[in-house]
């Protein structure tokens, strides 16, 4: 299997970072010896140091647990499914919202999220993260839904004939 270069789409995903005690999303810019260059995702676009010891959670190696045959499905998937069901922005408020809101929200883009091991504060951080990159990095979905469509049209299969090589 081979890993795309492209930095297109969803693969922007290993550029953008949460950082532990810290609002918001990063953009991570480049490592230095004190740890890595990140700049805010949001209109001051602010440019910090984050230092080696501190948690940076890159989102394209987030997932969320499920109960089906995959024990849990990347961020990435749930971020477009979310773009497929609500468009541009989720209009739920996570402040205000209950409980059993935002746990139905979740089982409407991923039924079978495990309830046991997937909390509403996280269910909080994947509206508040959806709703960031879609108004800061638009153009994440966009190539993205072209993905989609694309695996969504029936494969063309080719027949190849391979030589046989004995051994």
């Amino acid at each position: 299997m081979s890993e795309k270069v492209e930095s297109t789409g969803m693969e922007l995903l290993k550029e953008i970072a949460n950082v532990s005690g810290k609002g918001g999303l990063f953009r991570i810019l480049k490592p230095s010896r004190a740890g890595v260059i990140v700049e805010s995702l949001d209109e001051k676009h602010e440019k910090s140091l984050i230092g080696p010891t501190a948690r940076v959670s890159v989102l394209k190696d987030v997932s969320i647990f499920t109960e089906g045959e995959q024990e849990s499905v990347p961020l990435a998937d749930v971020f477009l499914k979310i773009r497929e069901v609500h468009g541009e922005e989720i209009t739920l408020q996570v402040k205000s919202a209950s409980d059993k809101d935002l746990i139905e929200f979740l089982n409407e883009i991923l039924p079978d999220f495990d309830r046991s091991r997937v909390y509403v504060s996280d269910i909080k951080k994947v509206i508040t993260w959806y709703n960031l990159l879609s108004k800061y990095i638009p153009e994440l979905f966009v190539a993205g839904e072209a993905e989609v469509s694309e695996a969504s049209e029936e494969p063309v299969v080719e027949a190849v004939e391979t030589p046989k090589t004995e051994i």
